[in-house]
């Protein structure tokens, strides 16, 4: 391996510290991206009698918002349970942007990693085929070692480049329609939330 890094010459440090970060991203999100982390299944049924009694103590809602994203967007709605339909959804619409932001992190830098890598690898093909041009130039083709150390360069590059550019690209189309998914499951719930206020203000106001 070592071997295969020096021959490949100075283009594999970008390559591998592009290689170090993608691996780093793509576990941080495996954990971070967990349907249990981010969207509890059975969040809601559990806030559900806090929306019946229109019970927010500040403690219960601290926890709520510290319990997972879908527990920040659902506190933000029963803070505004008393007030209209709109001002409700605006804040959860609000506090949603912000989730979505966090779940969105690092993935624009691993859509780059899986870009630039095959370039990086490209440029390591072209400098292997000038250095055989240059030695061509100076030695002729009797200097077989320092042509097949050209050639060498340029292929290892190449190989290096598509290795890593293609599961990161991968993961990068994965992670990005794992958040798509968990937004829908977060819209879902914070909607029945905001439906089963509205029912209940609604009684209230009929009542009075």
């Amino acid at each position: 391996m070592i071997e295969l890094v020096r021959e490949g010459g100075w283009i594999m440090l970008p390559l591998i510290l592009c290689s170090v970060i993608a691996l780093g991203i793509i576990l941080e999100r495996f954990w971070s991206l967990r349907v249990k982390r981010v969207c509890p299944e059975h969040l809601l049924a559990e806030v559900w009698p806090w929306v019946k009694t229109g019970s927010t103590d500040p403690k219960k809602m601290e926890a709520l918002r510290r319990h997972s994203p879908l527990g920040q967007i659902l506190a933000a709605g029963l803070q505004h349970r008393n007030d209209s339909r709109d001002l409700m959804k605006e804040a959860i619409e609000d506090t949603g942007r912000h989730v979505v932001h966090e779940l969105e992190r690092y993935l624009n830098t691993l859509g780059t990693i899986a870009a630039i890598t095959p370039l990086l690898g490209l440029l390591g093909t072209v400098l292997g085929i000038m250095r055989v041009f240059a030695v061509i130039t100076a030695q002729g083709t009797a200097n077989t070692q320092a042509l097949s150390g050209g050639i060498a360069e340029a292929l290892i590059t190449t190989v290096a480049g598509l290795a890593i550019a293609i599961p990161t690209l991968i993961l990068y189309r994965y992670f990005r329609g794992k958040v798509d998914d968990l937004v829908v499951r977060m819209e879902a719930d914070a909607i029945k939330m905001v439906e089963a206020v509205d029912t209940k203000g609604k009684r209230s106001r009929q009542a009075a």
